[in-house]
């Protein structure tokens, strides 16, 4: 099954002949960039007609020195899930399977059939979290590729320092583990585990991360590995040459740079959260733990048919029963408007 985004909010609008409508789907930043990322791309653009700098120079040495890494230690895609299609390139073929907690991100089956492998999923634990006894059961010879986003999408549930230790430490060397990162920036567990210092622990390690979320560039694509030099050089052999356009390049770095602004992404989401788990008490709700800029919903057996009465009222959530979760939705935080509007239009619809 192909990869199915959210709903854009122009699309809602022509369909239903409405304005205003605020789309909380696609886990997306509630405000825009640094000034200082949208400052550097006016200035880039007058050079568009040159081919970007392949080695993302730049954006490579200042990441590189914020993370205390080699610069050998990166590489960059579009988006973290060009990445992912990098080590299905590198490390699965025929026969092999890449083996994921589920449900999880879409793209994980979608990039291990691509590669004609087999998707092996195995069971969220009664709390929503990746089962890591499960996993190390799951392990076959056959397995080449463990895939672990923490936290996870669309759970946005998470595990701690020593769950995450233990797969470092028992997993076996030969198979490739790879610590999916996507919203680590927004992270509020105490005992989250630090993959970036298990590197020095494990060859055999992946760590994915991304611009998208918490430094606001969705738009423009701009994700990266973390690894030992040696893994990375296989990555850089097989990605495709100029993958991060000039204007992510430079983007990417200001907003790097604006930590002030990160910042600020992060009080906004974490206050939002907060704002969307008081509302749904409220309505007697119950949601998964988040460490994300998310939360999954339960609303009960009709989740898909409430979904698409909230889109009466302007309001794109996340429907799940692609995932098996048919019980739920999942929702973005949004600006505080924006939230309370969903916990209004939800209201209103299960009182239906």
């Amino acid at each position: 099954a192909p990869y199915v985004p959210g709903k854009p909010v122009e699309e809602l609008e022509r369909e239903l002949g409405i304005s205003g409508s605020v789309k909380l789907a696609s886990n997306e930043s509630p405000i825009g960039p640094s000034r200082r990322a949208v400052e550097a791309i006016f200035a880039a653009a007058e050079n568009l007609n040159r081919y970007p700098d392949d080695t993302c120079f730049a954006l490579r040495d200042a990441l590189a020195t914020q993370l205390g890494v080699a610069g050998e230690a990166l590489c960059f895609a579009g988006g973290s899930d060009g990445i992912l299609d990098l080590l299905a390139k590198c490390f699965l073929a025929p026969g092999d399977d890449a083996l994921f907690p589920w449900p999880s991100f879409a793209m994980y089956p979608i990039m291990t059939r691509g590669a004609g492998a087999n998707p092996v999923q195995v069971p969220l634990d009664r709390e929503f979290r990746a089962d890591v006894g499960a996993l190390l059961a799951a392990v076959t010879p056959r397995t080449r590729l463990l895939l672990l986003a923490n936290p996870n999408n669309p759970t946005g549930t998470s595990i701690g320092a020593a769950d995450f230790a233990r797969l470092v430490r028992e997993l076996p060397e030969r198979v490739l583990l790879v610590a999916d990162e996507a919203y680590l920036e927004f992270v509020r567990r105490a005992d989250f585990p630090s993959a970036l210092a298990a590197l020095r622990e494990r060859e055999t390690l992946v760590v994915l991360r991304t611009f998208s979320k918490a430094y606001a560039l969705a738009g423009l694509r701009v994700g990266y590995a973390i690894a030992s030099p040696d893994l990375i050089s296989y990555l850089e052999r097989a990605r495709h040459p100029f993958v991060v356009n000039s204007l992510a390049q430079v983007a990417a770095a200001a907003a790097l740079a604006d930590r002030a602004h990160t910042a600020r992404i992060a009080k906004v989401t974490h206050d939002g959260i907060a704002q969307l788990e008081a509302g749904l008490r409220e309505q007697g709700l119950a949601f998964a733990q988040s460490d994300a800029n998310f939360l999954l919903v339960e609303v009960g057996p009709a989740a898909d048919a409430l979904q698409e009465r909230l889109l009466r009222h302007g309001v794109i959530a996340r429907p799940l029963g692609g995932f098996g979760l048919t019980t739920h939705l999942r929702v973005s935080v949004g600006t505080r408007e924006e939230n309370e509007r969903f916990l209004a239009s939800l209201a209103v619809e299960r009182k239906r």
